[in-house]
């Protein structure tokens, strides 16, 4: 896929993403019954979008922008109620981070193989 289209998928997942986050009551639909796992499926589809349009940014940087933006989605659910703020949610985002950006590197040393072979 070319990157400005990852790029498009990273910025339509991050509204996506954010909406559900801020929303009061977000559909059951986006959900996967565990709130835990919701943050590291989320986290986990926005960073490999993110490694796979921009993927000679360090990998820190993806690293340290995505957990940016999962701090900031706890610090605002402080403030919009029903939703809380929990320390245990950004744990799931950093967990989440780590899978994607380990499943985009896995991709891109697989089709390294499959070019040199």
């Amino acid at each position: 896929m070319p990157l400005f289209t990852w790029r498009l998928l990273c910025a339509l997942l991050t509204l996506l993403v954010s909406w559900l986050a801020l929303s009061p009551a977000p559909p059951d639909l986006a959900s996967t019954g565990w709130d835990k796992a919701n943050h590291a499926f989320a986290f986990a589809a926005l960073s490999f979008v993110s490694r796979q349009g921009w993927p000679r940014t360090p990998r820190w940087r993806h690293v340290a922008a995505w957990l940016a933006y999962g701090l900031l989605i706890e610090l605002l659910q402080t403030q919009l109620p029903p939703r809380q703020g929990e320390a245990a949610d950004w744990l799931a985002d950093a967990i989440g981070i780590g899978l994607g950006l380990g499943l985009s590197a896995l991709l891109t040393k697989l089709s390294g193989r499959a070019r040199a072979g």
